[in-house]
Order: structure tokens, then C-alpha cells, then sequence
């Protein structure tokens, strides 16, 4: 494997020059935490009002059958970033410095989309959270984004504070104010860069808990409505942005996308089994929205697999920019999908891992868990009064009392009992309810053979040791400086 220094002065070199006269493309990419696949209207929600998304959809392609690579945070985010599985970019795991979880983060030898746009002249920002490490070594500007601003892991880690490139520069925060916060600051950037190609990279806090909500969307006479309220903004957010470009005359030369990290928390909502941290379809299915006025056609759905992995070459394209031929990109080209219809996946199969080790296939229809998923029910002891014992970090809460419980289950928690090798026909049974693998040996030997050429490839990764927060509860850390200390004991 070449040094990354080394492929980035080549992809200088090598890039394609765009026709005289013509501009290189924009690239947004919008990132929700933990949205339920049906938390939107355009994808079957009956309680929340979306009418931003529903029109982005509208106006361009919305895919059904769109996957990330793992039922959680930080790989997932590494995998949207590079085009490349977990096992390959090395990140499996979260990073957490309230659990001692420090030294985990994406590797500098990864070639992430802005530093694969860099030498084409672009610009790129990040804004909100990352979750790629938060310790110097890993920080956004390390990774090619020229600015940052946000919370460098999830919202319920301590200590919540907000970096600006190296720097904290608020701390406490106040939570409900963060999707108005980094929707102002996407959009100046948008303004800022208008006379030059840009990427901005918008990865909201929202609906990761804690739920939070500004007092423009709170509706605190509506029992219950919080997450609603929380999705309502972030809708509001995404209208904000396609505004802006359209304003700044810049609807033509840009791309948008929007999807989810994975699947939703308690509260969220999804029409499959499981959840958030499962590696059924409720974990690893998530919305994905593309938009490009006069390059996307309005009205477009596709119902072809694909992945989060495929943004990486699927941009690099557009922008003429050079895929790295040293290192294996699982990624493809899907613009044909968001383009044509009837275009078929580039994908003979696509791959999800849980933790260390890959589990599951799916190739067309057919979807096998070669390791069991997993329950997909309530955690045993978790009732509709439990409090998570993460407690939030500063000013974080409009209504602590709201946030969504363990009896609010988001996905189907009936169907077989889980165990190795079981198959699915995502076509009549998109809630994974019968095991059909006996009726189909063939397809099983068929996708096993698949998966077993795949996991010879997964390097064998050490379980990592119950942590302190495994062992007896989260580190309580102090905000202020980049730096993750304990707290002193408490006389």
C-alpha cells in the first residue's frame, strides 16, 4: 500500500480537468444519528411531518433497500468515508472517552472523500459530529477537512462540549440547540465557498439520544412528542439548505444526499426487526435521499441494494477524481441507480459486520445471518421507567422526562428465534419473521461460499477488555480543554 501523501500528489496529476467553462460539482452530504427507517413521511411515517425530505425526494431518487455496513456509530461513519468495509479501514469499534475507549479511530493511512477532493481544488468542512477519534491523531482536520465544528462523538458521551478544528469552544452546551447551530454554520460555509467546489459534510447530533429540540419545534403540550419534534427540525434543517443553494443560484452544480448511520434507538420507528446495535434489517437498513436538479430525475425510487460505501466512488466520480487503486474500495459507482431507471446494482452481494467479525450476506432477494442477529426484544430489566445510566453532560435537556424508553421498542420483535444461519426472502418477508434456509439449500451453500471468501479476509481482531464503564459505570470527565481526564472523587 502506497503512503497516502504519495496517491494524493498522483490523484493532482492524474485528475480529469472539467470542459471550459464548467465548474466541478458540489457535494452535501446530510447525516442523521440513529433515524429510524420510517421516522420520515416519504418513507411510512405516520406521526412525523416531513415535508423537506418528502420534497427532496420527490424532486430526486429515494432508495428502499440501502444498507451501512454496521448497526452503529463510528465504523459506520468510517465506511461512508472512505468507501470501505470496517475490517478493511480498521475502526470496529466506538471510540467513547467516558468508557476509557481512547485510542480507537481511523486510521491516517485512510483516504477519505476530502482528501481525495483536495487536490481538485476543493474545500471541504465537517459540522457536528465525528466519531472517528477524539484525540489528536484522529481529529477532522487530520483526515483532509480543512474546518471543523462540533461534538466530536455522540451527544451522550461525556464531556459533551464543542471543538472548533482543535479548540473547545463551549462548554456546557446546550443541546436543543444544536441542529439550529450546525444548520447556520453549513450554511455559511455553503455561502463562503459559492465560487468554488465544495464539500460539506452536515452530520447532526439529532435523533441520537439525548433528544433535544429548540423551543421553536418543542412542543410541551403534545404528551410524548419530543421525537417527533426532534425529526420536525431536522427536516427543517435540510429545507434550510436546499433553500440556500437554491438562493445562491447553486441547485444545478450540487448534489445532495441524506441518510442515516444506522438504524434507530428507542423511540425511532422502522417497519423491520430490530434495531440500533442488531444486525437485522431494523439495525442496517437506513433512508437514503439523493437530489440534483437537471443530473437526478424527480420522482425516481430504486429498490436495488446498495450502501453507504458507495458515496466514496459515486462522488470521486462526479468530481473526476481518482478512486485509489492500491487498496480494495467495496464501493461502486450508483449514479447509474440514481439516474436511470430500471439500472440494476453493481453488487452481486453486499456484507455487514457486528463488532469484530463479519455476519451477515446479502446478494439479491435473499439475505443470511451466517452469525446469529441476536434478540431483537427489550433488554430483560428494562422497563418503561428506566433511566440510562449515561446520564447527559451540561445543558443538554428541554424535557429529561420525555426521552424515549425501552418499552418504546422501535422495530418487529416477533418472528423465529435467532441462531446461526438462518435465511431470509427480503422480497415477501421484509421483517425477517420465517427462516427459510431449509427450504433453500442451495442459495445457502451458494451465499456461504460468498461470505466464507469474504471472512478469509477479516483480519482477526482481539475482543477489547471490559472497559471501566463495562465494569461499573461511565468516567465521569471534565469539559473544557481537549483532553479526557478523570474527574476527582467526590469527599
Amino acid at each position: 500500500m502506497i503512503h497516502r501523501r504519495e496517491f494524493l500528489s498522483g490523484l493532482l496529476a492524474s485528475a480529469a480537468a472539467p470542459a471550459a467553462g464548467a465548474r466541478r460539482p458540489n457535494f452535501i452530504v446530510i447525516l442523521a444519528d440513529d433515524l429510524g427507517y420510517a421516522d420520515l413521511a416519504c418513507y411510512g411515517s405516520r406521526r412525523n411531518r416531513t415535508p423537506h425530505l418528502d420534497r427532496m425526494a420527490a424532486e430526486g431518487v429515494r432508495f428502499t433497500d440501502a444498507y451501512v455496513p454496521v448497526p452503529y456509530c463510528a465504523p459506520s461513519r468510517g465506511t461512508l468515508l472512505t468507501g470501505r468495509y470496517p475490517f478493511r479501514h480498521g475502526l470496529v469499534r466506538n471510540p467513547a472517552p467516558d468508557a476509557g475507549i481512547n485510542d480507537a479511530g481511523l486510521p491516517a493511512s485512510e483516504i477519505t472523500l476530502p482528501e481525495a477532493l483536495k487536490p481538485l481544488g476543493y474545500t471541504s468542512s465537517c459540522i457536528g459530529k465525528w466519531h472517528l477519534g477524539h484525540t489528536p491523531e484522529f481529529l477532522p482536520r487530520t483526515q483532509g477537512f480543512d474546518e471543523y465544528y462540533g461534538i466530536l462523538y455522540s451527544n451522550d458521551m461525556r464531556p459533551v462540549q464543542i471543538v472548533h478544528n482543535e479548540r473547545v469552544v463551549e462548554y456546557p452546551v446546550v443541546q436543543a440547540k444544536l441542529t439550529r447551530d450546525y444548520t447556520e454554520r453549513g450554511n455559511r460555509f455553503i455561502e463562503q465557498n459559492r465560487d468554488k467546489p465544495f464539500f460539506l459534510y452536515l452530520s447532526h447530533a439529532m435523533p441520537h439520544k439525548p433528544l433535544a429540540a429548540s423551543e421553536d419545534f418543542y412542543t410541551p403540550e403534545v404528551p410524548g412528542s419530543l421525537y417527533t419534534n426532534v425529526i420536525e427540525e431536522l427536516d427543517w434543517s435540510v429545507g434550510q439548505v436546499l433553500r440556500r443553494v437554491a438562493e445562491l443560484g447553486l441547485e444545478k452544480d450540487t448534489l445532495v444526499v441524506f441518510l442515516s448511520d444506522n438504524g434507530p434507538w428507542f423511540g425511532g420507528e422502522t417497519p423491520f426487526r430490530g434495531m440500533k446495535s442488531r444486525t437485522w434489517e431494523g439495525g442496517l437498513r437506513v433512508p437514503l435521499i439523493a437530489r440534483w436538479p437537471g443530473r437526478i430525475p424527480a420522482g425516481l425510487v430504486s429498490r436495488e441494494v446498495c450502501g453507504s460505501w458507495d458515496l466514496f466512488p459515486t462522488i470521486c466520480s462526479l468530481a473526476g477524481a481518482q478512486v485509489p487503486k492500491d487498496r480494495v474500495i467495496d464501493g461502486r459507482d450508483i449514479f447509474p441507480l440514481m439516474t436511470t431507471p430500471g439500472a440494476k446494482s453493481p453488487h452481486e452481494a453486499i456484507y455487514c459486520m457486528q463488532g469484530e467479525q463479519l455476519h451477515v450476506i446479502r446478494s439479491g432477494k435473499w439475505k443470511l445471518h451466517v452469525r446469529s442477529a441476536g434478540a431483537s426484544t427489550t433488554q430483560p430489566g428494562a422497563g418503561a421507567d428506566w433511566v440510562d445510566p449515561r446520564g447527559p453532560d451540561g445543558i443538554t435537556i428541554v424535557a429529561q422526562h420525555e426521552q424515549a424508553r425501552p418499552s418504546q421498542h422501535p422495530g418487529l420483535q416477533t418472528g423465529d428465534a435467532a441462531k446461526e444461519m438462518m435465511l431470509f426472502d427480503l422480497e415477501t418477508d421484509p421483517g425477517e419473521q420465517r427462516d427459510v434456509a431449509a427450504q433453500n439449500p442451495d442459495v445457502v451453500r451458494r451465499l456461504k461460499s460468498m461470505f466464507d471468501a469474504v471472512d478469509k479476509q477479516v483480519p482477526k481482531i482481539p475482543p477489547r477488555p471490559l472497559g471501566h464503564a463495562a465494569r461499573g459505570g461511565v468516567r465521569r470527565l471534565k469539559g473544557g480543554e481537549l483532553r479526557y481526564d478523570l474527574e476527582p472523587k467526590r469527599p
